[in-house]
């Protein structure tokens, strides 16, 4: 196995200076060639709070027939059986899963 040729490059390889500027210059002018980006939206969703207020208080005029009151409740029995298991306490635990439930509904 010793006297087999190799091929490939050796791991060392190092290109040279005028190679490595070939490539920066590559590089830089892909930025000036890209569609220009949209503007960044703020932090965080605006219209999150006005959605949340919405859902719960549809919630709790439609009681168990809104679509949204079992998959809430079911995270807040998951968080309530995780803050037994956690000690954060079970109030705590349910008012979280309820508040991952509630958000994963409204932002899935």
């Amino acid at each position: 196995m010793g006297n087999i040729p190799d091929d490939r490059e050796p791991t060392n390889f190092r290109p040279s200076s005028t190679d490595r500027k070939e490539e920066k210059e590559r590089f830089s002018s892909r930025r000036e060639d890209r569609e220009p980006r949209e503007p960044r939206k703020p932090y965080g969703d605006p219209d999150l709070i006005p959605d949340a207020t919405a859902e719960i208080k549809a919630m709790a005029v439609d009681g168990l027939e809104h679509p949204s009151t079992k998959p809430v409740l079911t995270g807040a029995a998951i968080g309530i059986v995780a803050g037994l298991i956690v000690p954060v306490g079970p109030v705590l635990g349910g008012l979280a899963g309820a508040g991952v439930a509630l958000y994963k509904r409204l932002r899935p």
